[in-house]
């Protein structure tokens, strides 16, 4: 005899992007037992101007699911704090996180079911398998390929189910990761260390790239702040624990230096000193550029963003990592926000 689909919220946390109506058009269009609620969380910042707000995100598109749908104020304090407010909501057994800019396959509340009912009692997470759509016709771009790397990572929250007593358990995400990174990989750690298991379903879902201007990359360094609370948090083992790559933020550190040291000896009139140093810089940072241009298209455009980028990055980055060191320096164990 087989038993019911095991009930199941889903939560949506979104800045009002575009591709949300995408998103919830294809969790509506979907085969297979329908969530017992969705909570989609407006997350955009401070209060909305007149005209705007809950009311002008697009509920349409889930069609015959608008009525289980319950849209929540975020106040624009990062993806982690409003997937709380939205766990905060579900009664389910079962909480599932979709990002807005994904879409679900077509039976992928069908599978989703599947993989919920072959969950084990002491199964806490079960993940979906992403699959990021690339250019067939030319080799990825920089950001393209930094994008793809969500087919391969652990316990990414664009689409990953939990046990809703399992998230409350360990309080939730910790919201001092205030970006799209790292927060996922965090929780997950915690969930495995409170003794449940995390899985891989069969699930699919669609991660397209979504547009970016050419600074992208220099935005994204701020991670490197949350790897600094990453290992306050979990030692500095948590990379392969998590299987995620390490970076070159000892590079990035090195070429750094050798630039700073360029412009320290040029001001003490320490010509050939500095001129040496500063050919450790150029060929760290030429190095940098060449491992990030030799995989892409190599058009001018992709050509000049990279040698731009690749300049400015190794200082950018280790400042990030500076920084959050010294701001997560005393930062102790998630404690659900508790005062």
């Amino acid at each position: 005899m087989s038993h019911p689909p095991a009930p199941y919220a889903v939560v949506v946390p979104t800045v009002g992007r575009p591709c949300l109506a995408d998103c919830l058009r294809a969790l509506a269009a979907s085969e297979g037992p329908a969530p017992q609620r969705i909570v989609v969380v407006d997350d955009r910042p401070g209060e909305p101007p007149p005209g705007e707000g809950p009311g002008d995100l697009p509920l349409d598109a889930l069609g015959p699911l608008t009525d289980r749908a319950v849209v929540l104020r975020g106040g624009g304090r990062g993806p982690a704090a409003a997937r709380n407010t939205g766990l905060r909501e579900v009664e389910e057994p079962w909480t599932v996180f979709l990002d807005d800019d994904v879409r679900v396959g077509p039976s992928w509340r069908l599978e989703l079911a599947r993989d919920l009912a072959a969950a084990s009692p002491d199964t806490g997470g079960v993940q979906g398998v992403l699959r990021v759509p690339l250019p067939a016709d030319r080799p990825p771009t920089d950001w393209e390929r930094n994008t793809a790397g969500l087919e391969r990572a652990l316990w990414a929250t664009a689409d990953m189910a939990y046990r809703t007593e399992a998230l409350r358990a360990v309080g939730g995400f910790d919201e001092r990761f205030r970006r799209a990174f790292r927060e996922d990989a965090d929780l997950a750690l915690r969930v495995i260390d409170a003794g449940w298991l995390i899985r891989r379903g069969t699930r699919r879902t669609e991660h397209p790239v979504r547009p970016a201007d050419r600074w992208v990359s220099l935005r994204t360094q701020a991670g490197n702040a949350d790897d600094a609370l990453m290992v306050r948090l979990h030692g500095p083992d948590w990379w392969a624990r998590a299987a995620a790559p390490r970076g070159r933020i000892r590079r990035h550190a090195a070429v750094t230096a050798a630039g700073a040291l360029a412009v320290a000896l040029a001001a003490a009139g320490r010509r050939r000193a500095a001129a040496l140093a500063a050919g450790g810089w150029l060929l760290g940072t030429a190095e940098f550029a060449r491992a990030r241009i030799a995989p892409g298209p190599r058009t001018r455009d992709e050509v000049i963003t990279m040698a731009l980028t690749s300049a400015a990055i190794p200082a950018l980055a280790t400042w990030h990592r500076v920084a959050g060191e010294l701001r997560h320096r005393s930062a102790g164990a998630w404690n659900g926000g508790a005062a």
